[in-house]
């Protein structure tokens, strides 16, 4: 260090001592230092007062994972950053540790000063700002405009004023929910306006929205971005959630997953309460993001008179393995808030009995922004293909399509390949094998198959070099699963040489 000032040297430089520790990793010095200092409750707490913020990090990790109570109070109540991400330390559920937290939270939430800790975090993530201690932290948890040795000593009246968030991804089914956030649920009662309960991805899947109303009357609805359903509720049910719905001001992704809505009440009474369910929409200026999946809902209640609520366009719709009425295809494919989608999932909608007219408007609006087209298993016949192939070559962003599953015979084949060679932005394409491909019984003819691939994959290098090109077949009558021409490794094998 001569002829140098010790600030000038990095902080906390971190030594390797090699021990006879097995297959177990050598220890640093700091990670000794901090099982030294951890087995002095006294000699612990007196330190915290003069610990180095980068410090703070691997010695609250010691003290959570070695079980020391005592000490993992005080280094709660002095925690120097804006937020704590606990949940990353939780891999197994501890709920004695979780209960020490909370009772040194306890503690610090009595104090008139409060220090900058702000956001106690239980999901599983964060998990860099454990790793990276030694370096800057960054997001919510960065000690910004905080000097690297700086003490942990806060000035009076610098704490926040706003109620220490609890930052969560609820799940709430049929069951009592994961133990750490029943545990977490008891002790945040009695603290109203002093504890927040936040969480950007809420799951439901019960049955009764009774059981699940404490919850929702807790948490901050303005922070809410993603909502997943899997249930069977009766109209009034749905329309008591869509007043909750209507106050996630900031939800981007809704997802309706099986969800059945019974009909019990008089026509009249079913009419406002659906009036209401679809005028909750109007008010999610968020929403990007709606995935259908198998959701069946009245007749009168379709993804028609819930999308045309919408005052923003949607990046992404998914309706699959679920079958729309004619009059609701017709208006969906009309509609002003599908023409900047990036993202288009119909896999499974039925198009046998369906006009093409429709889907071909949806893909003629959208054909300047999409990048991802699934028609997989639509049961698209040669002449609805015909329809569409005008509109989609003009899809020239597009980068994922998927059309397996559909009945095309080799001449329409040749003309889908021929049209999809302009798309040179494609990365990955899933096309059916040919019609031709198949034998009187309808199983697969291997070397004809083969030769129709091959001949298919070079129109495309006529024009571009495909990057990821598939052909499947369907369901192999002998064991039930695919064989995909380039992809060694799928599924049927009965097409393979001996």
């Amino acid at each position: 260090t001569r002829g140098h000032s010790t600030t000038d040297l990095h902080p906390s430089p971190v030594f390797i001592f090699h021990f006879e520790t097995g297959s177990q990793s050598p220890c640093t010095l700091l990670e000794l230092a901090g099982r030294s200092l951890l087995m002095d409750r006294q000699r612990a707490t007196l330190a915290l007062q003069d610990l180095p913020i980068e410090l703070f990090p691997p010695l609250f990790m010691e003290a959570f994972s070695g079980g020391c109570s005592e000490v993992l109070k005080e280094m709660v109540q002095a925690w120097p950053f804006t937020c704590l991400p606990l949940g990353a330390l939780m891999k197994k559920p501890d709920l004695e540790m979780l209960q020490v937290t909370l009772q040194g939270l306890n503690m610090l939430l009595a104090q008139r000063d409060r220090p900058r800790l702000q956001v106690l975090d239980l999901r599983r993530v964060h998990h860099n700002f454990w790793r990276m201690w030694t370096g800057e932290v960054a997001d919510a948890c960065s000690p910004e405009a905080m000097p690297r040795k700086q003490t942990l000593a806060a000035p009076p009246g610098t704490g926040p004023s706003l109620p220490l968030k609890v930052l969560t991804d609820l799940c709430l089914p049929h069951k009592p929910p994961y133990a750490p956030m029943a545990f977490v649920f008891q002790w945040m009662d009695g603290k109203p306006g002093v504890v927040q309960l936040c969480c950007k991805k809420l799951q439901i899947s019960t049955l009764s929205l009774q059981s699940m109303e404490r919850i929702l009357e807790e948490l901050d609805l303005d922070y809410i971005q993603q909502v997943e359903m899997h249930c069977s509720w009766s109209l009034s049910t749905l329309a008591s959630f869509a007043t909750y719905l209507g106050q996630m001001r900031n939800l981007r992704k809704l997802l309706f997953s099986h969800v059945c809505v019974s009909a019990d009440v008089s026509q009249e009474e079913k009419d406002w309460l659906m009036g209401h369910v679809t005028s909750q929409f109007a008010k999610m200026d968020g929403l990007r993001r709606v995935y259908l999946d198998g959701a069946f809902f009245l007749d009168e209640l379709t993804a028609w008179s819930l999308l045309r609520h919408l005052k923003n366009p949607l990046e992404t719709l998914s309706i699959t393995n679920c079958q729309p009425s004619d009059l609701d295809w017709n208006h969906l494919s009309g509609s002003p808030n599908l023409t900047q989608l990036l993202h288009l999932n119909l896999c499974g909608i039925k198009q046998t009995n369906l006009s093409p007219e429709p889907l071909r408007i949806l893909l003629e609006n959208a054909a300047a922004t999409l990048r991802t087209l699934n028609l997989q298993d639509c049961e698209i016949t040669d002449s609805q293909l015909h329809a569409l192939l005008p509109a989609l070559s003009g899809c020239s962003q597009l980068r994922t399509f998927s059309f397996h599953g559909n009945d095309i015979s080799l001449p329409v084949m040749r003309d889908l390949l021929r049209h999809t060679a302009r798309l040179r932005q494609l990365s990955l394409e899933m096309y059916p094998a040919p019609l031709e491909s198949y034998d009187a019984q309808g199983a697969i003819h291997r070397e004809r198959f083969f030769q129709h691939c091959a001949e298919l994959t070079d129109i495309l290098r006529a024009v571009r070099e495909p990057r990821g090109v598939l052909f499947h077949t369907k369901p192999c009558h002998i064991c039930g699963h695919r064989f995909v021409y380039n992809l060694p490794s799928s599924l049927c094998r009965c097409l393979m040489p001996a």
